[in-house]
């Protein structure tokens, strides 16, 4: 049985809570028909709001409430309906913890909550998931490390390296269609960055990839960590990690399952990639989250 999907306002201030200034998120609780004890917050990413590409937030979410797991896509401030002015992913820390907070009093049989999201919206939820212990999951889609030299690596090996052995690349070039001039200048340009010397410390993005290592190995409960290999965003998160001993050290910890999806591009952008995402999420839900008593922990407890 398939129950109407319920429209959520809900103010981001709270006693805890000093940056919201009472500013209203939105957002869409798709519930079950049975009670359920676990839902899944999705969380959205880069410039999208709570439907997602391709509407890939939309059908997750009325999926994973089929499947018997209530599911709410909600907009954090600054993105879709909700108030605010556009903010940076590492800064959402307050959004996500009252949308946790509306979700559990919309669905009361909920104790614990699994987060979804994909790209920087990955990046967000790992940085916040070890603080708050409703926290039950992180499903983790191409997550987002993006810094100068990791980005001019990545894409030296999967994109001119890809060119070069591409025999329409040749073809073009061979009619003209080509400006060799620029393609080389563009690889160079690469190349120096790939191979300059950074200084993490003085760099800005460094402090949210920090964060992001910090809270993962933090986090008590289970990752599900969802590559596609047909995506920059995606490679350039696995040569990240591969050139750091604690970033490798954190991917072989045991509560974290890494799936390829191999032709998959980053917003799983066809019918097949979004249901095999859909069923990949229910199933590990079903045998890994709702019976992973260590980091079950009551809503109380927050």
């Amino acid at each position: 049985m398939t129950l109407p999907e319920i429209p959520l306002l809900f103010s981001c201030s709270g006693q805890k809570l000093t940056t919201c200034a009472g500013e209203r998120l939105f957002g869409i609780v798709s519930p079950t028909a049975a009670p359920a004890d676990v839902g899944v917050l999705v969380v959205v990413g880069g410039p999208q709001y709570r439907v997602g590409s391709h509407r890939q937030f939309t059908l997750l979410a009325r999926a994973l409430a089929a499947a018997g797991i209530p599911a709410l896509r909600f907009d954090h401030r600054g993105m879709g309906d909700s108030d605010g002015d556009m903010r940076s992913f590492d800064t959402i820390d307050d959004d996500i913890e009252r949308a946790v907070d509306a979700f559990m009093k919309a669905v009361p049989s909920l104790r614990g909550v699994v987060i979804w999201g994909l790209c920087d919206a990955a990046s967000a939820a790992m940085m916040y998931a070890h603080r708050d212990p409703r926290v039950r999951g992180l499903v983790l889609l191409n997550p987002w490390v993006r810094d100068t030299q990791s980005q001019a690596v990545t894409q030296i090996k999967h994109y001119y390296a890809r060119r070069l052995v591409d025999g329409a690349f040749w073809r073009k070039l061979l009619r003209g269609e080509v400006q060799l001039l620029n393609s080389v200048t563009g690889l160079m340009r690469t190349s120096r960055s790939a191979i300059a010397t950074t200084k993490p410390a003085a760099a800005t993005n460094a402090s949210f990839q920090d964060r992001m290592l910090a809270g993962w190995r933090a986090f008590a409960g289970p990752s599900l960590l969802v590559l596609s290999g047909n995506d920059l965003t995606a490679r350039e998160f696995v040569e990240y990690a591969q050139a750091r001993a604690p970033w490798q050290k954190a991917l072989a910890n045991p509560r974290i399952r890494r799936e390829d999806f191999a032709e998959a591009d980053h917003t799983f952008s066809t019918r097949a990639w979004r249901d095999r995402v859909a069923a990949l999420t229910i199933d590990w839900i079903r045998s890994t989250v709702t019976t992973d008593k260590a980091s079950a922990q009551p809503a109380a407890a927050h």
